[in-house]
């Protein structure tokens, strides 16, 4: 369920006047995560590693209260439920955008990820959880890997947003660099930095 809340009654009052108007409002934090127990427990249930990837970001959202506001358009809206988006390679040759609902559950994550993402991909049409949950985007860019990238400032889509490239082997460990953009009138750098540790730590805890 989304609802419009009034900024002055949210503890983002002072971000929303400060950074609503400002021609980029958007902040982007570089980190490089350690994937090692995330491809060793991918390997071991076979499963993929996208998908246990955007389960942990899930995951390590969700206790995280900013996550819940998003400005939209000049609206503060308030989510109860988060969802996360991947992008699909499809039969047309192109790309679909698909949003997996968070559950806590990684089976059930997992199933929905696998029957949804097959159906993006087939039918080439997107799947768009943004009306009903605040949905945090990700996209993998598996052709390469990458040391960083800077998403996209639209002023229309503000949700929070990481990308990836492929993940490099170091001795016996497995290295992810990843960026998280996200909106300064949805979250200051301490609730980003602290998803952030979240999100490690989720990938060193799974089992």
């Amino acid at each position: 369920m989304a609802r419009e809340v009034q900024p002055s009654d949210t503890p983002r009052a002072a971000a929303y006047a400060l950074w609503m108007k400002a021609p980029n409002p958007m902040v982007t934090f570089f980190k490089t995560l350690d994937v090692t127990n995330l491809v060793r427990v991918g390997r071991r249930r076979q499963m993929k590693f996208n998908m246990l990837l955007d389960y942990c970001i899930g995951r390590a959202a969700a206790p995280v209260e900013e996550f819940y506001l998003l400005p939209v358009g000049d609206k503060l809206i308030h989510y109860d439920t988060l969802a996360v988006n991947t992008i699909v390679k499809n039969a047309g040759g192109g790309v679909s955008s698909c949003d997996i609902l968070y559950t806590e559950d990684l089976d059930a994550f997992s199933q929905q990820y696998s029957q949804y993402t097959a159906q993006v991909a087939q039918t080439c049409r997107d799947r768009d959880l943004s009306g009903d949950s605040m949905v945090i985007g990700t996209s993998a860019i598996v052709d390469t890997e990458l040391d960083g990238a800077v998403g996209m400032n639209s002023g229309i889509f503000n949700n929070p947003f990481l990308i990836w490239g492929r993940y490099r082997k170091k001795r016996f460990r497995y290295e992810l660099p990843i960026s998280f953009q996200f909106h300064h009138t949805q979250m200051d750098g301490a609730p980003a930095g602290r998803f952030l540790e979240n999100l490690q730590r989720e990938i060193d805890r799974l089992k």
